[in-house]
């Protein structure tokens, strides 16, 4: 474990301290930064002329409804999913609690450096390249799946009921990804179980993101533009607002729906299905006054798993898209040097 003298800057403490500048090592480039008169691509004019779709699991026309949100968005609130709205709260309200918990207490469950990139517990810097622009967040991370991984020990033990709440909690959020995946599955005509078995044995981590308020938000990104590595991302998040989808070359705010749980499609599940369904570009912009906090669940193979496009989704008119790919191999790639505000997956493309 990290001790306080060798743990990496937090963002909440540089935040606390009231620093007036942001440090060098946050300014993102300025074709990234969120300013809408510096980056690449345009933010929406309201909210209102585009927003993520809602899809309601609990209606008969679900499966329609969650086909043209993977084709058009690949991103999607979901209701009617029969997860307890009060485990939702519970969830969000743990990881507020960790994060407003004093600092020494806190880095009782600092990431273990020497695990290397994405180490489980209490950290701030995911990647390995020491050189690239640092997100303006903190993070708890917890291996929950598969049970083998799952060690409540590394998870705090100061909060009350902490624990508890993020085993409940993984364990909902399985059903619910398998059960989306049955849908998705179903909506390309391919068997119910196809996307699950093609993904094998689920790895899931739970990540709770803090976002401090920021002293030049136009400068930063809480979390920098990419896609998703595994195959889906479930993410619940409080009411300040922040995270945004990439849509058609606009900047798409996604407000949270309280009861509501974003549902994302990541790229090992645009490769199965052909891109027909494209993994969702999404970031998460900070702001000079309220802390915010969202909590992902990530739904990915083993490092082990190959990867393959479904058969039944290439034909003439659909000549496959990507290479095959070993899932431990793509990730490599992506904690090596970060997304760059990309999408890894054009890197399997087939020249065509």
């Amino acid at each position: 474990m990290e001790t306080a003298a060798a743990a990496p800057p937090r963002v909440q403490a540089l935040a606390d301290a009231g620093v007036s500048l942001l440090p060098a090592q946050y300014v993102q480039p300025p074709e990234l930064r969120p300013d809408p008169t510096t980056t690449t691509h345009r933010r929406a004019p309201t909210a209102a002329s585009l927003s993520v779709p809602v899809v309601d699991l609990s209606s008969p026309g679900a499966g329609d409804a969650v086909r043209r949100a993977c084709a058009e968005w690949g991103a999607f609130h979901v209701v009617g999913h029969g997860v307890r709205p009060g485990l939702l709260d519970a969830m969000r309200g743990a990881g507020l609690a960790f994060f407003r918990s004093p600092m020494e207490e806190k880095l009782r469950f600092a990431c273990d450096q020497a695990r290397g990139a994405a180490a489980e517990g209490y950290g701030s810097r995911m990647l390995a390249n020491d050189d690239s622009v640092l997100d303006w967040r903190d993070y708890f991370d917890h291996h929950t799946l598969p049970d083998s991984r799952r060690d409540p020990t590394r998870w705090p033990d100061f909060v009350p009921g902490y624990r508890d709440t993020v085993v409940k909690y993984s364990d909902s959020m399985k059903d619910l990804a398998q059960k989306l995946l049955r849908i998705v599955s179903e909506s390309l005509n391919l068997p119910p179980s196809y996307i699950e078995e093609a993904v094998g044995e689920v790895y899931q981590n739970i990540t709770v993101s803090y976002y401090s308020p920021c002293p030049q938000p136009d400068l930063a990104l809480g979390l920098q533009s990419h896609s998703d590595m595994g195959a889906i991302t479930l993410l619940i998040q409080d009411d300040v607002g922040g995270l945004e989808v990439l849509k058609d070359g606009l900047w798409i705010p996604v407000p949270s729906l309280p009861d509501g749980i974003l549902v994302i499609l990541a790229d090992q599940t645009e490769i199965i299905t052909n891109g027909r369904y494209k993994s969702a570009v999404h970031r998460a912009i900070v702001n000079a006054d309220r802390a915010r906090l969202s909590v992902a669940t990530f739904y990915d193979p083993s490092k082990s798993r190959k990867i393959c496009t479904a058969p039944q989704l290439v034909s003439k008119e659909h000549p496959q898209k990507y290479r095959d790919v070993i899932y431990g191999d793509y990730v490599s790639s992506w904690y090596s040097k970060g997304p760059e505000g990309k999408r890894n997956i054009d890197a399997l493309l087939i020249e065509q």
